[in-house]
Parts: C-alpha cells; structure tokens; sequence
C-alpha cells in the first residue's frame, strides 16, 4: 500500500515531484543542484517503485501552491503572501504553506535594504550607529555594501569594517528592532535562533566591492587599531598586485576578458613582478604594443589607474565565482571556488 502525501518526506516528493515533471524538465533542475543533492535525489528517484495518480496530483498541487507562495513572497514579502493565500486557500491551508516554504526558505532581514538604491540605503544608515550600520551591510550583497562603505565618511570606514569581521552572532529581537527603525512598514520573519552574520568573510567580501582609496584607508587604519585582524583580512583578500599568484591560463583568460585601457593604466604604476607576467602571457607583439603604448601615455591620475586595477580586480572575481579560474590563498594551498 503506498502512502499518502504527507507521509512522505521532502526527498520522497522531490523525487516523485521530478519522476511527474518528466526527464527533459528534470534535467533543467539538476542544473541548479549541487553535487550532493543530485547524487540523494537520484538514490531517492530510483526507489521509487511506482507512483499513484492521487499521490502525484497531490504532490504537484503542493509544488504549485509553493511556487505561487515564493512568488508572492518576492512580490511584497510574507504578509503579502499570507493574505494572498489566505484568500484563495483559507487560512489553515495558508498557514502550513507558509510554514513549510519558510522551514527551508528564510527571508533575509533588510530584504527592504537589498532591493533599495546604495544611495538610498546611505540616507537611512549614515547618521546610526556604527555598529548598526555594520549590522545592515553585513546582509547586503557585497556589492552594494562596499559601495555604502565607500561613500561613508572616512574617519567611520575602518570602524565599521572591524565591527563587521568582529560580529559573531545577532539575536532576532535586535534585528527585528534595527529593521524597525529603518523600514516601519515592512514585515519581516526571523528564526528564533540566533543568526549568523558578519565575520572576516563578510568584511573580506565588502572590502573586495569599494574602491581602491577607501580599501587602503581602511586597512591602514585597521593595522593601527588591530595589526592582527588586518593582518587576517589582508590574507583573505584580492587585490591587484595578486594576479602574480595566478596560473599562466587564468592571467591570459584575465586580459582575454579586460580592457585594454583598464589593462595599459593598472600597469603603468605596477610592480615590475606583475608587468613581467602580464606580458609574459601576451604575444609578443602584444606585449610589445602595450608597452608603446604606455611609454607615450604621459602623466596618469592615481584616481583612474585604481580604478581600472578595481575594474580588473572584479572581472577576475567574476570569472573565479563562474569557475573559469581560481584563486590561491594563503600560499597556494587554499583554493577559493
């Protein structure tokens, strides 16, 4: 006798869910899976015996309601989704989609904040207090954190970047309090445990996002104030000067992928170390150009030399995260995927 529904766990209905969807469509969601995932999928799929009409209706009717939960959830939040549904299903059908969607899926606090403008985030945190400012950046994107920090008065930067690699761990009500004060109409779901934020990845990840001037003001400060923690986030950092740690390929895929411009200023000022494996993974007329170039280029601003090694620096980022080249920290022994 096969079971009903709710006597099946999450990986049963995956699995009957994915077995309904047919092989084509299956295929596109393995690409969103890790590893893992698909391996425990795949175990589950093929115990799978046979599937009862009932059982699969109500499985996709349970994926349907879902889906609809999450995209009313990202239209206007989990009120928003609650009334929706509350509407059209009746509360206690409401209730235990919510509950079962938020068991797997946390809406982030500042989901407000990650939606907003840097410029508009900037006027609601600048004049808070440096720890809740590093509070709020420690959940934006990276990104958009580094660009807030950026724009903050210098004598605040450094402070804030310590109090990020510090934060250990944020209860809910402190959070539900900031969110709060910063955006009064927004609803937001926390989990009664205790939430992990901040920490030196996080301040590694912000740091990575500003610019040049603002990362070198920062970590100055830092070795003042703590040569340790500097130390630590200098490590774990990327900066121009590192493309010596890459491997020939990933150095060719970098200039493949950056402009030549960004690529003539970030050498004009460059250690002779990395000009000389830069053009060493050029041809040699290439090279040879490049330093012509640059020769009858003149006087260049230190302002638009860092920004171009800033641009280069996040094009290697990108192709790092896409999997196209990796990086070697910490002596070539850590690599960072």
């Amino acid at each position: 006798m096969s079971k009903n529904s709710e006597e099946l766990t999450g990986k049963q209905k995956a699995a009957i869910l994915l077995i309904s969807l047919g092989p084509e469509v299956s295929a596109q969601v393995y690409k969103h899976l890790s590893e893992e995932e698909i391996e425990k999928l795949t175990l589950e799929i093929s115990s799978v015996k046979k599937v009862e009409t009932k059982q699969k209706e109500d499985i996709l009717d349970q994926f349907h309601q879902i889906a609809l939960a999450q995209e009313y959830i990202s239209q206007g939040g989990i009120g928003y989704a609650k009334t929706v549904l509350e509407k059209a299903l009746g509360p206690e059908q409401a209730a235990s989609i919510i509950n079962r969607l938020t068991s797997s899926l946390q809406v982030k606090p500042f989901d407000f904040a990650r939606k907003a403008d840097p410029s508009q985030i900037l006027n609601f945190i600048q004049n808070e207090h440096p720890q809740t400012i590093a509070l709020i950046l420690s959940y934006l994107d990276p990104e958009k954190a580094g660009q807030i920090l950026s724009a903050l008065p210098q004598e605040m930067q450094a402070d804030i970047a310590k109090r990020i690699a510090l934060m250990d761990s944020t209860s809910p009500e402190i959070i539900n309090e900031v969110e709060q004060i910063l955006e009064r109409k927004l609803s937001t779901t926390v989990t009664q445990d205790y939430t992990q934020t901040g920490g030196i990845e996080a301040v590694v990840e912000v740091l990575n996002g500003v610019d040049r001037s603002t990362e070198r003001t920062i970590l100055d400060a830092l070795e003042i104030q703590d040569p340790e923690l500097a130390e630590e986030i200098k490590k774990r950092m990327f900066v121009f000067e590192d493309i010596v740690t890459l491997d020939n390929r990933a150095i060719q895929r970098v200039i493949r992928d950056c402009e030549n411009a960004d690529l003539m200023l970030a050498l004009k000022v460059a250690s002779e170390e990395v000009r000389e494996i830069v053009f060493k993974n050029m041809s040699k007329r290439m090279a040879e150009t490049f330093i012509e170039e640059m020769e009858f280029m003149g006087p260049v601003r230190l302002r638009d030399v860092e920004e171009a090694q800033t641009r280069i620096v996040a094009t290697i980022r990108r192709l790092e995260e896409a999997g196209e080249i990796v990086i070697a920290r910490g002596g070539g022994d850590d690599i960072i995927v």
